[in-house]
């Protein structure tokens, strides 16, 4: 373990606006161009229909950090990024050119105004469990192993994209 990056981190990309799998590209440059974050693995990329069923498909993927950052500065972090990314937030799930979310940091719970880990609803999202899957296929989560996660939402299509 790297005593200089003692936490374990995992963000969720997703894009639907603009070029999505470049922007995502680009987003994951931005996260290893700072200091005190270092990417340690990274999920295919994948095609997902939005979750309200309106508006492109996104791109998604999920990217596994060791981070010196607390949760707070590493949420600031993502959201800065979003916001570089020309991120807006006009209703719930309207289409974006960015979405960074943290997933899940070390196992820590935290429910707070700002941030709540695990995230509250990645459990119910093949798009967050698929990409997780791929780069940690045996991690547990508060709602139970991936893998049986994965089959309660098996009827979401995803599909690997093909560059």
């Amino acid at each position: 373990m790297n005593a200089e990056m003692p936490h374990t981190a995992w963000v969720a990309l997703g894009a639907n606006l603009g070029d999505a799998a470049a922007t995502l590209r680009q987003a994951l440059a931005d996260l290893a161009a700072q200091p005190g974050v270092e990417q340690q693995a990274l999920s295919r990329f994948y095609r997902t229909a939005p979750v309200d069923a309106t508006g492109p498909d996104y791109v998604n993927a999920v990217v596994r950090l060791r981070t010196a950052l607390a949760p707070l500065a590493l949420l600031d972090l993502l959201q800065a990024i979003e916001q570089r990314h020309g991120r807006r937030r006009p209703y719930p799930n309207a289409p974006r050119t960015l979405d960074l979310d943290l997933l899940c940091y070390d196992a820590l719970r935290l429910d707070t105004p700002r941030l709540t880990l695990p995230h509250p609803r990645m459990h119910q999202r093949a798009f967050v469990l698929r990409p997780l899957a791929d780069i940690d296929p045996e991690l547990i989560l508060p709602q139970g192993p991936l893998a049986d996660l994965l089959r309660t939402c098996a009827d979401q299509a995803i599909s690997p994209l093909q560059d």
